[in-house]
Order: C-alpha cells, then sequence, then structure tokens
C-alpha cells in the first residue's frame, strides 16, 4: 500500500516522489541506460528483473492520496468563507513567480475598483510551484520572490495583505517558510533605506523581509503540498 502526500500539480502517484512502488511510462531500457550511463553495476539478478519488464500490479485501495495542495486551498476557502470573507481559488499555478504576482496585484486591484470576479471582503487563494529567474547574488525562494514583486506591484495600497509560503516550512535558500505583504512592508524599507525594485533585481528577498521584519519561519513543518499564496482585500475603497 502507499499514502502519499502530494506536492504536485495533477496528484499523478508516478511522479511524487519519483513514484517507487509505481509503474510509470519508462521502459527497462531507459532504465538500463541510466545505469550505463553512470557506470552503476547492478547484480545479474536485478539486471534480469529489469530486463523481464514485468509491470507492477497496483490494485484498487492500494494507493491513497492523504493529502494535497487541493486540500490546502479548500481547507483555507472554508476557514475564510467561516470569517465572512469570499474565496477566490485559482487553483495550482505555475510560471514566472515575479510575473504572476504582478497578474495577482492587478487581479486584487481590480476587485478593489469593483471590476473583479468576487467582491471584497474576499481572498485570492492560489497553490502550485513557480520558478525563479536568477539574475542577482541575493538570497531568497520562489515565495520570497512573489512577494517582493507583490509589495512592488500593490506599492502600499491599504488593505490589502499576503502570504506566500512553502508548505514544507522552506523556502528556496532561505531559512523561513515564505514572508507576508502588508501596506507598511514598503513604507519599512523605504525608512530603513532599501531599494525594493534593485532587491528584487538581485534575487535577494530574504534579506529585503529580514528588514522589513515580514519573514516567517515556521521551521521544518514534516510535510509538503506545495506552495500556498492567498491576499486578502479588505474592502474596496481606495
Amino acid at each position: 500500500m502507499t499514502l502519499i502526500i502530494s506536492d504536485v500539480p495533477g496528484n499523478d502517484p508516478s511522479i511524487v516522489a519519483s513514484g517507487p512502488t509505481l509503474a510509470d511510462e519508462s521502459s527497462p531500457e531507459d532504465a538500463l541506460n541510466i545505469l550505463d550511463r553512470y557506470n552503476i553495476s547492478i547484480s545479474g539478478n536485478v539486471k534480469a528483473a529489469i530486463e523481464s519488464g514485468e509491470p507492477v500490479l497496483v490494485k484498487e485501495g492500494d494507493v491513497r492520496l492523504l493529502a494535497t495542495s487541493d486540500d490546502a486551498l479548500l481547507a483555507a476557502a472554508a476557514i475564510a468563507a467561516e470569517q465572512g470573507v469570499t474565496p477566490y481559488s485559482l487553483g495550482d499555478l505555475a510560471g514566472d513567480a515575479r510575473l504572476l504576482a504582478i497578474e495577482h496585484a492587478e487581479l486584487a486591484l481590480q476587485i478593489i475598483a469593483g471590476n473583479g470576479p468576487v467582491e471584497a471582503p474576499c481572498v485570492i487563494l492560489s497553490g502550485g510551484e513557480t520558478t525563479v529567474d536568477v539574475r542577482g547574488d541575493g538570497r531568497g525562494g520562489r515565495n520570497g520572490e512573489y512577494s517582493l514583486s507583490l509589495a512592488i506591484a500593490l506599492n502600499g495600497h491599504p488593505g490589502v495583505y499576503a502570504i506566500a509560503c512553502d508548505t514544507d516550512g522552506m523556502d528556496g535558500a532561505g531559512d523561513n517558510a515564505g514572508s507576508v505583504v502588508t501596506p507598511g512592508s514598503l513604507r519599512r524599507a523605504r525608512a530603513a533605506g532599501i531599494d525594493a525594485e534593485k532587491m528584487l533585481d538581485r534575487n535577494d528577498s530574504h534579506a529585503f523581509f529580514t528588514k522589513t521584519l515580514d519573514l516567517i519561519v515556521t521551521g521544518p513543518t514534516r510535510t509538503n503540498v506545495n506552495d500556498f499564496r492567498a491576499i486578502f482585500i479588505a474592502d474596496k475603497k481606495d
């Protein structure tokens, strides 16, 4: 029996943690070629087992998904609804972290202006895994990159708060799970003489949110359902 906590969009069991107990689409030849490429020797019995190509038979009920990114988003949406906040879930997303943040900031501003898909008070939820185009020598991770880009795009707009964290408690090269963005984040940075745009160009989100006291440090959570992002919009007034 395979019990799975998935950090993979779509939750394909053969992909989660490389699916060591499940069959995938690779062939015996693929496995043997990899062993040859890295000069890895195996016993005759193991080689014979690989060459046989016998499929791994998985019976119904032998694979159970215990937790997924969808579960995290559904749980957050339920909590928001209990508090009278309308949840708007975008599901699992991919793509460049800073560009995705700009899109989400634009969506938040549309909602504030009364032109969005939902009305405030609301929370925009998303999961999945973004990427970072490393251009500088800074320190950070996907969620830090997203948060810093979001903070710049929102430019301290009142009534908008956000959180972006990796559910395993470690965001990239930092010692933090992620960070929060508040209307005061940029103001605190400017008061400390920090240029947010330059910090983003250096991929130095960890240093930025350290200075603004917006880092979230949880330590390892011992689980992982990928990244979690939420943008809370208090009301639609400018």
